[in-house]
């Protein structure tokens, strides 16, 4: 007796093969990344001396933390503009997630994740990052030929919670749906 084929997950991507990406880039986070501040800071050291190197650290620390808080704030008040204009926030969530990436890096001591914190913190180069992060999450969201994506026929396909679902509640075979109007 031979074992039922596994369900396919798009056009050859299977788990595995999904995740093939998670190892290099845990390698690159936790070995890379440090070794490359690690060079830069003594670098600045070389270049400016120990002690100017630590207060440009500190002064580095002070500015994003004042730079996240501003733009933390008017994202926010972008959000709730959004929501009590009742339009979709996607561009405020976008914004919002990458000021928390910006911030996670900007806390980190060193120089060059700094730097990279503060491109996306920055209002000139954050569209640039968001347009990243939204490919980045939209191929993340494709499932698969003939299934659509998730903003458009659902994440499993066929309608907005799955195959066979995309029809309008009613009378059927559930049960009668009574309709009418909620009043306080």
């Amino acid at each position: 007796m031979s074992q039922p084929a596994a369900p396919r997950r798009g056009p050859g991507r299977t788990p595995a093969r999904r995740r093939a990406w998670v190892r290099p880039a845990l390698v690159v986070a936790f070995v890379v990344v440090p070794l490359v501040e690690i060079w830069a800071i003594l670098q600045v050291g070389q270049l400016v001396g120990p002690w100017w190197t630590i207060a440009l650290l500190v002064l580095d620390s002070m500015l994003g933390a004042w730079l996240i808080k501003r733009e933390g704030a008017r994202a926010w008040k972008a959000l709730r503009d959004a929501l009590q204009g009742g339009r979709m926030p996607a561009r405020e969530i976008a914004d919002g997630a990458l000021i928390l990436i910006a911030g996670t890096l900007m806390l980190s001591p060193g120089f060059v994740l700094d730097l990279v914190g503060l491109l996306l913190l920055l209002p000139v180069t954050r569209p640039l990052a968001r347009r990243i992060l939204t490919t980045f999450v939209e191929r993340r969201l494709v499932v698969g030929p003939g299934l659509g994506s998730f903003g458009a026929a659902g994440p499993f396909g066929g309608g907005p919670f799955g195959p066979g679902n995309d029809r309008r509640p009613g009378a059927g075979p559930e049960g009668p749906v009574v309709r009418g109007d909620v009043v306080d």
